[in-house]
């Protein structure tokens, strides 16, 4: 992972006491940090300066956050940057909705800035590139290169985030073998099990929909978790 201080971090809050908080709290472990207090800002911004990690609050004026997600995932110069979504505790329609446009994982206001902190470590962690070291998961029509962070389906390019390409992974290299949300979400996303597993079941949702006709061998398993299955369908 690159140093600290090479790493920028968009923060987007029009909460001026919540922009001081994480700013804080941020350039105290070091990250170089920008912030936006408009939903336009923002997108100005990543655009412009493409940074390491995006913190978005989905309620903004002007441009709100689920649009800004959507316009940053759909453009290719942009749809890489990992975002952790700042949302309201009651919201869990927009939470879902951010995760099914791209967001990486959500944090509820209020917060804990060093929960906080934690989540962009894990994020940052997850969605770095390995500098050398070859690697090639291969299982039934999947392909993964670790390294290069490139996965095909039969031979097709898959169009996936870092998330979905870690949880795929994961699945790969154990396969047929159940894997329970609560491991699920400490081995991709790096948290400690805890009630709350819907980020599990909206990222398997939308990696599924990116999968095609090899969706079928994600299988969910009832009340438990999912596995990777019919390697030789």
């Amino acid at each position: 992972m690159p140093r600290k201080n090479d790493i920028r971090i968009l923060v987007v809050d029009d909460e001026p006491d919540v922009l001081e908080l994480v700013v804080y709290h941020l350039e105290k472990e070091a990250y170089r940090v920008d912030v936006a207090d408009t939903g336009d800002k923002a997108l100005k911004m990543a655009r412009k300066n493409l940074p390491s990690l995006l913190v978005l609050d989905l309620m903004l004026p002007g441009i709100n956050g689920l649009e800004i997600c959507r316009l940053l995932k759909r453009d290719p110069k942009t749809r890489d940057i990992p975002i952790l979504m700042l949302t309201a505790r009651a919201a869990e329609e927009n939470r879902i909705k951010g995760l099914e446009l791209g967001a990486h994982d959500y944090v509820t206001k209020p917060f804990s800035p060093r929960e906080l902190v934690l989540r962009i470590k894990n994020l940052l962690r997850l969605t770095e590139k390995s500098p050398d070291g070859v690697k090639i998961i291969e299982a039934g029509p999947f392909r993964l290169d670790t390294v290069r962070h490139q996965a095909t389906a039969d031979g097709k390019s898959l169009n996936i985030t870092a998330t979905e390409f870690k949880l795929l992974c994961l699945l790969a290299s154990r396969p047929g073998e159940v894997q329970p949300r609560e491991t699920l979400l400490r081995d991709v996303w790096g948290y400690e099990p805890t009630l709350d597993t819907r980020t599990v079941d909206t990222t398997m949702q939308r990696l599924r929909a990116k999968l095609g006709q090899a969706a079928h061998h994600l299988e969910t398993v009832r009340g438990v978790g999912y596995r990777l299955t019919d390697l030789n369908a």
